[in-house]
């Protein structure tokens, strides 16, 4: 087997769903919080919550935009992309994301 690029999260959705359309198809962008819990050195339980970039194209996009609302619990997997940019002053930006493959709704309707 080999090591590859691979996340998987379970979270809720912290906004609606965006949608970028373009000439051959849409992209879907979403935030998505994952938390866990643990108990620290003085006993006291501890929630710390990490939010993930997601973006989703093709067929997942389209059923991303109807079916997935803000508070949405939902499974994805994907890859970690890392991209950077310089902008207008010279400064440069780094951007972390999920390009996310596979999706699994939860919870109730």
């Amino acid at each position: 087997m080999s090591l590859r690029n691979k996340v998987t999260l379970i979270g809720r959705t912290g906004k609606e769903v965006e949608i970028v359309n373009f000439e051959n198809g849409k992209l879907a962008k979403v935030s998505l919080a994952t938390t866990d819990h643990y108990t620290n050195a003085l006993g006291e339980k501890v929630e710390e919550t990490q939010w993930h970039n997601l973006v989703v194209n093709g067929k997942l996009a389209d059923i991303m935009e109807k079916y997935v609302d803000k508070g949405k619990e939902i499974a994805v997997e994907g890859k970690i992309v890392y991209r950077n940019w310089d902008d207008k002053d010279g400064v440069k930006h780094y951007f972390t994301e999920i390009r996310v493959d596979q999706m699994v709704m939860l919870g109730s309707k």
